[in-house]
């Protein structure tokens, strides 16, 4: 696996988001509906495809304990896979909540709201003094910030180690200022031309285009990409398909929703072309 350039997700594999994004996702959800899902179910979402984008998916989850509540007759695992089966994703997500009765959808539509729930979770995720700088008005609740909770997954080392050997990129779904935070605390400088946020494109993963147009701005022949989820190795997959004049790798990471034995045989399943335990067995991998 001989590559030109190595392109990184941040969550799940540069910083560990269990205590931060996926904690806001279960406790806004909890604070705006009255009920929440647990963090396995969050990872349900993340499998069926789509949900890059957290705030998506905690509209997704609320929608699901709304529905529920009005009369959905199934359970998380059920609903998620009716997602997967719809393509991924918010829309999929509404189609599904599309089998309960013309009453009932309407009063899911009344109970289910979406500028409440992202207000909460940039409160929650941010903490008050980030969300007065980054949302420009007072939080709607009052904590320190989970995104203070974020233990680094990638050592020093390892980051030296790729930055001298490899051309190295960032693929992610946070929002510019949140990317630049993260890559602040793992100490990992990457100029804005070789990254791409939710900020730069509207498709999200596992959408190819960004990860194609990193791989050009690399003039790279060959590139690898490593992520925590199975959108990640889609978007190696897809990006493989569309681009002919170059290779791209999929590496899935065993810190983020997907662990042990289960989570090498969903990434593999997947079209993974390597699982690691970590990002730190990227250097001897692709040696």
């Amino acid at each position: 696996m001989q590559v030109d350039a190595v392109v990184l997700d941040i969550d799940g594999v540069l910083v560990d988001v269990a205590d931060s994004y996926r904690r806001a996702i279960v406790e806004s959800v909890d604070r705006v509906c009255g009920k929440t899902i647990d963090h396995e179910a969050i990872q349900s979402f993340k499998n069926a495809g789509g949900f890059n984008n957290d705030w998506e998916l905690t509209y997704a989850a609320a929608l699901f304990v709304v529905a529920r509540r009005e009369g959905l007759r199934m359970d998380v695992g059920a609903f998620t896979d009716r997602i997967a089966a719809g393509g991924g994703g918010l829309e999929a997500a509404k189609r599904v909540v599309a089998d309960l009765p013309n009453v009932a959808q309407a009063r899911v539509r009344d109970q289910w709201d979406t500028d409440r729930l992202h207000a909460v979770f940039q409160a929650l995720y941010l903490g008050e003094e980030l969300y007065r700088e980054l949302e420009g008005s007072d939080p709607p609740v009052t904590t320190t910030g989970y995104i203070h909770d974020e233990p680094t997954l990638v050592e020093p080392a390892t980051l030296a180690d790729l930055t001298d050997r490899f051309d190295v990129g960032v693929l992610t779904g946070r929002p510019a200022a949140e990317a630049e935070i993260a890559l602040d605390r793992v100490g990992l400088d990457v100029p804005d031309r070789h990254r791409f946020t939710m900020d730069d494109w509207e498709e999200g993963k596992p959408h190819p285009r960004a990860l194609v147009e990193l791989a050009e701005g690399f003039d790279a022949e060959r590139v690898a990409f490593a992520g925590d989820t199975l959108d990640d190795v889609r978007t190696a997959r897809n990006a493989d398909r569309e681009d002919d004049a170059r290779v791209y790798y999929a590496i899935g990471v065993l810190t983020g929703g997907l662990t042990g034995e289960d989570g090498t045989r969903a990434f593999t399943e997947a079209g993974a072309d390597a699982v690691l335990e970590d990002v730190n067995g990227l250097v001897t991998l692709l040696e």
